[in-house]
C-alpha cells in the first residue's frame, strides 16, 4: 500500500486541512503554547469532522449529479466555504462564545495568563507600571502598544509616557521619546485605569 498515490494524499488533505487551519487560526487569536503540529493529526481530523457534519447539508449539494456544470461558481464558492473558510472562522466564533457571561460561568477561559486576557482586548487605557527598584512609570497604552503574549516572556511596550504635573497623575506628556519597553523582571505590579 503506497500512501503516496494521488487518491490516498487528496483523502488525506481532505481530512486533515480544514482542521489544520482552525486550529493555526485559533493560535493566532488566542495566546497558546508552542504546537508540535506532527502530533495534532487527531486533533485536526476531529475538527475537521464537527466541519463536515456542520456542513454536510452543502457538501451533498454540490457534490449532486451536474451540479458543477450548471453553478460552477456555486461550487467553487462552497468547496472553498467548506475547506477554508469556514475552518477560519470557527476559533473567532468560539472566542466569542466564550466571552459570553452565559458561558464564562461553565467554561474555561481559553486565556492561560491574565495578562493576555487583558491585553488581548486591544482596549486603549491609562496604565501605571510600578517597578521593583520604587520606579513607577505612567502611559498611555493605545493602539500603537503592544504586550507579549504566553508563552514568550512577558514584555510590554507603551507607546506614550506621562509624568506627574500639578499634582495630575497623567499631568504632562514626556517629549521626545517613542514610548518605553519594560520586562517582567523589572515589574513589580501594574494598575490600569480609564480612558
Amino acid at each position: 500500500m503506497d500512501i503516496w498515490e494521488i487518491d490516498k494524499s487528496l483523502l488525506f488533505l481532505v481530512l486533515v486541512l480544514p482542521g489544520f487551519i482552525s486550529i493555526k487560526v485559533y493560535s493566532l487569536l488566542i495566546a497558546v503554547e508552542a504546537r508540535d503540529y506532527s502530533k495534532s493529526l487527531v486533533e485536526a481530523v476531529c475538527y475537521s469532522s464537527l466541519n463536515f457534519a456542520v456542513f454536510s447539508w452543502l457538501i451533498v449539494l454540490i457534490s449532486s449529479e451536474d451540479f458543477y456544470h450548471h453553478h460552477p461558481f456555486i461550487y467553487w464558492i462552497g468547496l472553498f466555504l467548506v475547506f477554508f473558510g469556514a475552518p477560519s472562522i470557527w476559533p473567532f466564533l468560539f472566542r466569542w462564545i466564550s466571552e459570553l457571561k452565559v458561558f464564562k460561568k461553565n467554561i474555561l477561559s481559553p486565556y492561560k495568563q491574565p495578562w493576555d486576557y487583558v491585553f488581548a482586548k486591544k482596549e486603549s487605557m491609562w496604565i501605571v507600571v510600578y517597578l521593583k527598584d520604587g520606579e513607577i512609570i505612567r502611559g498611555k497604552f493605545a493602539e500603537k502598544s503592544f504586550a507579549s503574549s504566553f508563552p514568550s516572556e512577558r514584555q510590554i511596550y507603551i507607546e506614550e509616557v506621562w509624568r506627574e504635573k500639578n499634582g495630575k497623575k497623567f499631568g504632562e506628556k514626556v517629549t521626545r521619546t517613542k514610548g518605553i519597553l519594560i520586562s517582567q523582571d523589572e515589574i513589580k505590579y501594574i494598575k490600569f485605569l480609564g480612558k
